[in-house]
C-alpha cells in the first residue's frame, strides 16, 4: 500500500519504520529536513509538503504536536487537502481537542475523504517496541480498512466510536495518568520529608493497591531525579488544557485535574516545560516548608 507520514519525531520514526517493514511504500515530510534524513536512508521518498505527500498516498497519517498543527497540516495552504484523492484516507494519531477533530472529519466527508483519529498510549518506548495502545473514533469500514496498518504500530487496537471518540478517550487516559501522577510526586515527596528512603518506599507502593504504571514509570524518575527522560511536560500541559475545555463543555467537576493543572503551569513557570512529567516532584517539594517532618517533641532518645 502507498503510505505517507507527516510529522517524524520521537513518535512519527519509530511508527513509519515498522509500517515500512510491513512492507509499505512510504512518502513523508517534516518540517526540519534532517528528520526525514533517516527514513530516506531507509527507502522512505521525501516530500515537499504534506499535499505533496498525500498526491502519492493510499493513507496519510499525521502524528504532529498540537490542534493548531493538525488543522495546519491537513486543511492549511499546502495541507493534505489539497493533494488526497477521494476515497483515500486519513488517519491522525496525534494528541489533539476532539471538537477540532470532528470539524476536520467533516470537511473532509465532504470531499469524499474518510478520516479516523487514532491517538495512541506507549510513549516513545511503545512507538519503538511497536507495542502501542490505540484508541480510535470514526466510521467503522475505515477502522477495518486501517487495522492490518495498526497492527504494524501496536498489539491494542479499540474502536470507541464515531468521530472524535478516541480523542475523547486519550484526554480521559490523560486526565488518570496526570492525577495520578501528582499523587505519586506528594507521596514521595511526604517520604523523603519523614527520612525515608524514597526509592525504598516506592518499591513498597509498588507491591500494593497503590501500584501502577504512572508510579512505575515516573515514580522512578522521581526518586532517581531523573528529569530529562521521556515526554517533556509542555506537551502533558497542552493535553490537560484539551482536558478541562471537554470538562467545561460537558459540565463535568474535575477538581483533581484543575489542581495538577496548577502544578503543571507552576512547572512550565519555571522553565522546565522541556523536563519530562516526573519533574512535578520539584514544585510540590518547593510548595513544602523548611520545617522537619518529625516534631523535636516527638522525638526519642
Amino acid at each position: 500500500m502507498k503510505l505517507g507520514f507527516i510529522g517524524l519525531g520521537t513518535m512519527g520514526r519509530p511508527m513509519v519504520l515498522h509500517l515500512m517493514a510491513g512492507g509499505h511504500t512510504m512518502s513523508v515530510f517534516a518540517r526540519r529536513a534532517e528528520a526525514a534524513r533517516p527514513l530516506v536512508d531507509h527507502g522512505a521518498t521525501a516530500c515537499p509538503s504534506p499535499a505533496a505527500v498525500a498526491e502519492r498516498s493510499d493513507v496519510v497519517f499525521t502524528m504532529v504536536t498540537g490542534t493548531s498543527d493538525v488543522e495546519q497540516v491537513i486543511l492549511g495552504d499546502d495541507g493534505v487537502i489539497h493533494g488526497i484523492r477521494r476515497g483515500a484516507l486519513i488517519i491522525d494519531m496525534s494528541t489533539i481537542d476532539p471538537t477540532a477533530t470532528r470539524r476536520i472529519e467533516r470537511t473532509l466527508a465532504g470531499r469524499g475523504i474518510a478520516m479516523l483519529d487514532a491517538p495512541v498510549s506507549g510513549g516513545p518506548q511503545g512507538a519503538r517496541d511497536a507495542a502501542l495502545t490505540i484508541m480510535v473514533g470514526g466510521p467503522r469500514e475505515a477502522v477495518e480498512r486501517a487495522r492490518p496498518l495498526f497492527e504494524l504500530l501496536g498489539p491494542t487496537l479499540i474502536h470507541l466510536g464515531d468521530s472524535g471518540a478516541g480523542q475523547t478517550t486519550k484526554a480521559c487516559h490523560q486526565l488518570a495518568l496526570l492525577v495520578t501522577a501528582h499523587g505519586a510526586a506528594e507521596a514521595l515527596t511526604l517520604a523523603g520529608r519523614c527520612g525515608l528512603d524514597v526509592e525504598q518506599v516506592r518499591q513498597v507502593l509498588m507491591g500494593g493497591v497503590a501500584s501502577s504504571r504512572v508510579l512505575d514509570l515516573f515514580g522512578t524518575r522521581m526518586a532517581s531525579r531523573d528529569f530529562s527522560a521521556g515526554i517533556e511536560s509542555r506537551l502533558y500541559h497542552k493535553d490537560l488544557d484539551i482536558v478541562l475545555g471537554l470538562a467545561h463543555d460537558s459540565g463535568t467537576a474535575l477538581p483533581a485535574g484543575a489542581l495538577t493543572m496548577q502544578l503543571v503551569n507552576a512547572l512550565i513557570g519555571r522553565g522546565r516545560g522541556r523536563d519530562d512529567l516526573s519533574a512535578l516532584i520539584t514544585v510540590v517539594e518547593e510548595m513544602s516548608t523548611d520545617r522537619p517532618a518529625v516534631s523535636p517533641a516527638l522525638t526519642h532518645d
